[in-house]
């Protein structure tokens, strides 16, 4: 990921959005402050079931991009999932195009009524998800070691099935509430046979 953490967020986005209450009233500071929630896509199909996408080998192409907008790193995600009930295997093999490679194996329990957590070795605490419709909201903190330190992250991941092959992902990464970059991967799982 990124090598070094960013200096201190541009705010004039925030300013713009509070100056806009002199302006328009006290009406805007909700959409100023209002966040999507996995129930604003209750109604979207196709249903995305995390046990049926996430069942066999999925594989996904993605990048990390930087607060400005830069690619910083490319990589490819070989995935090879498995359940046993409400507990799944999501055994993430990451090959970066600097050549370096990593190993995340997430434990996931389907709580039910689109609800479930996740642990990993580099997961801090639980990972908490929602879903509804076709998409998933996906919060947890990754223990990122970065020249010898290790920084907790905060990631915001929301997943967007397109069709039975095809899932987006868009993954905001933070620290202290100051936005540090995206991760951006685009999922494929192979045609049923």
């Amino acid at each position: 990921m990124n090598r070094t953490l960013p200096p201190a967020p541009d705010r004039r986005a925030t300013l713009r959005c509070l100056g806009s209450l002199g302006l328009i009233g006290l009406g805007s500071l909700a959409g100023c402050a209002s966040a999507p929630s996995p129930a604003d896509h209750a109604a979207e199909t196709p249903v995305l079931d995390l046990k049926r996408y996430f069942d066999g080998r999925v594989l996904a192409h993605g990048v990390f991009t930087d607060r400005g907008g830069k690619v910083k790193r490319r990589f490819v995600v070989t995935m090879d999932c498995r359940w046993d009930g409400p507990r799944g295997t999501l055994d993430e093999r990451f090959a970066y195009s600097d050549g370096s490679t990593e190993r995340r194996v997430w434990t996931v329990i389907d709580h039910g009524g689109g609800r479930y957590t996740g642990t990993a070795a580099d997961v801090k605490g639980e990972a908490e998800g929602r879903a509804a419709g076709n998409a998933l909201q996906w919060r947890y903190t990754l223990k990122l070691p970065v020249d010898g330190t290790v920084y907790e992250v905060q990631f915001d991941d929301w997943m967007y099935l397109i069709d039975d092959q095809v899932m987006l992902n868009k993954a905001v990464m933070s620290k202290f509430g100051i936005r540090l970059g995206e991760v951006t991967l685009a999922f494929h799982k192979p045609a049923a046979r």
